[in-house]
Formats: C-alpha cells, sequence, structure tokens
C-alpha cells in the first residue's frame, strides 16, 4: 500500500510540473514591451517550474487510470493525501472525521492494491462430511 500511496504522490508533483493548459487559437500581434533594466519585472510574477520526464509522464498517465477503480470520493482523498494536505483540511473538504478520512483512505488503498495484485488466489474447497453430503 506505500507503494500506491508513494506512486499517488508522484503523479501529484508530476501534475504540478506539467505546463499550464491554454486556450489555443489567441493571439496578440501586438510587439513585446522592451523592459528597461531598472524596472525589474516588478509587476510579472515569474514562476520556474522544472518541467516533468518523460517517464515521470508515463507513469503519471498510469496512475491517473488507477483511479478508475475508484468512486469519487474516494478519488478526492487519495489526490488530496497525494498532495500532502494536512488531516484537518482534507477533513473541512470531505466533511468526515479524521479517524474515518483515514480509514476511507486506507480502504481506497487497498482497493487499488488489490486490482493492482490481480484476482485473490481460490481457497481449496474442503472436502464436506458424509453427513453433509447426504443433506445436500
Amino acid at each position: 500500500m506505500q507503494k500506491v500511496a508513494d506512486r499517488f504522490h508522484e503523479a501529484a508533483v508530476t501534475a504540478r510540473r506539467l505546463p499550464p493548459a491554454r486556450v489555443q487559437g489567441y493571439a496578440s500581434y501586438w510587439p513585446d514591451i522592451q523592459r528597461q533594466s531598472w524596472e525589474g519585472y516588478a509587476d510579472e510574477r515569474i514562476v520556474l517550474r522544472f518541467p516533468a520526464s518523460p517517464g515521470a509522464i508515463d507513469r503519471f498517465g498510469e496512475t491517473v487510470r488507477w483511479l478508475r477503480w475508484l468512486d469519487g470520493q474516494q478519488r478526492r482523498l487519495i489526490w488530496l493525501r497525494a498532495q500532502h494536505v494536512p488531516w484537518r483540511e482534507v477533513c473541512a473538504r470531505t466533511g468526515l472525521i479524521r479517524k474515518t478520512a483515514w480509514r476511507h483512505w486506507q480502504h481506497a488503498l487497498v482497493l487499488v492494491t488489490v486490482h493492482l495484485n490481480g484476482p485473490l488466489p481460490r481457497l481449496a474447497e474442503v472436502e464436506s462430511s458424509p453427513t453433509e453430503r447426504a443433506c445436500q
């Protein structure tokens, strides 16, 4: 389960590193403003982003597909914890108390782990006693 939780955390980090979505088709034909060095770009926020590696993007796509095995509340809970949102804020956003939110989060991780590991092995059927065979 810890490996699954780590993969969701890596996916959340990768999602932050992806470029922002932009509307295609809008363009400005005005020339760029040439600022002087003394202006220092005071009115513009410069956000430095480290781009995600191709391997991280592939793992991100695979990890996001795991979310289809969960319902809406479980997805939200998994994603909030993947972003390391504190439990107090998780509880405020989901309307659950801390212990219940933690149990739902654990249950969601178990569901994903079970789906990844494949079906559970079937137990061998126990031979029935002669009295049980007679009753059938």
